[in-house]
């Protein structure tokens, strides 16, 4: 029987790792597809998450992956030998509702990370912008300056402001709706002043000269306040994993003490407690430690 089960859990991971390398390749041909619309035109996605894949396409394969989850759950647990209807519903159910919701969840982490690598870069476009104009250069060659030396999605939005503006749009209106695109403090402040100079004079590069400083203390405070807070946040998934890894170690020590908390619905229903009340404590704690500054 346990031959039967290894032979089962190996063909398990073949298909999922089957299953994976066909979304990959899927969506490695979706990125390719929008970075061409990106690159043909000037291309305003309705959501952050489409600059990686259409709403259309993350659909797919959130439901592809669930049902190949619960298919590959329900193909385990029924040749372990759970033969309970509630036993084979919940864990189906369960696993089947976190591969719906997994790609989701990996798609918003890049769009987060963009976001974050994009505030990152704001302090050097401000310096950029500053050394730009005392040297001489009028906004939109500076800004055109920046996109030669700059990287990441800085480069792509400053290179898509100036696009917008070879098509006809005011250099202010442009840098607004790269505000609207990707919403920061930083950025709004910076818009805010480059517009306010415009229509009422003054020296640009004085502004942008107090905005660097400015910039440069947020940044080093966050930082300090980061640092602060990760022993919270650790605590935070230290505490959440403990009952499941206290589990593991005891099934591993008396492995018959522990066996019904598998094969039995009372054990089950425990399971389903502990996970739905360590998630709330988890995002509690989250809350908590998460300063918005």
């Amino acid at each position: 029987m346990n031959n039967v089960i290894y032979i089962l859990v190996f063909g398990a991971v073949a298909i999922l790792a089957f299953v994976c390398v066909g979304i990959e390749q899927a969506l490695t041909a979706e990125r390719v597809e929008l970075g061409r619309k990106a690159q043909d035109a000037v291309t305003v996605f309705a959501t952050p998450i489409e600059r990686f894949i259409s709403l259309q396409r993350l659909m797919q394969v959130r439901f592809s992956v669930a049902v190949v989850l619960a298919a590959v759950t329900a193909g385990l647990l029924m040749f372990a030998g759970v033969v309970h209807p509630l036993g084979l519903l919940l864990p189906v159910l369960a696993l089947g509702a976190l591969g719906y919701m997994v790609p989701f969840w990996w798609f918003r982490s890049k769009v987060n990370k963009r976001k974050a690598q994009f505030e990152q870069s704001i302090l050097g476009l401000t310096i950029g912008l500053e050394k730009g104009l005392r040297s001489g250069q009028a906004l939109a060659q500076a800004i055109e300056s920046l996109v030669r030396r700059m990287e990441g999605p800085m480069q792509e939005e400053l290179t898509l402001v100036l696009r917008e503006t070879r098509m006809g749009k005011d250099l202010v209106e442009a840098m607004e709706r790269l505000q609207q695109r990707m919403p920061c403090e930083d950025l709004m402040l910076l818009v805010t002043a480059i517009r306010l100079t415009t229509k009422s004079g003054g020296s640009m590069a004085d502004v942008l000269s107090r905005m660097t400083d400015m910039i440069r203390g947020r940044m080093e405070f966050q930082g300090k306040l980061q640092t602060l807070t990760a022993q919270g946040r650790f605590e935070a998934i230290a505490i959440s994993a403990s009952p499941f890894a206290t589990f593991i170690v005891l099934y591993v020590l008396n492995p018959e003490l522990m066996r019904p908390m598998l094969f039995h619905p009372v054990g089950w229903t425990a399971f389903g407690v502990v996970a739905v009340l360590e998630t709330v404590g988890f995002l509690i704690v989250r809350r908590i430690v998460t300063i918005q500054v």
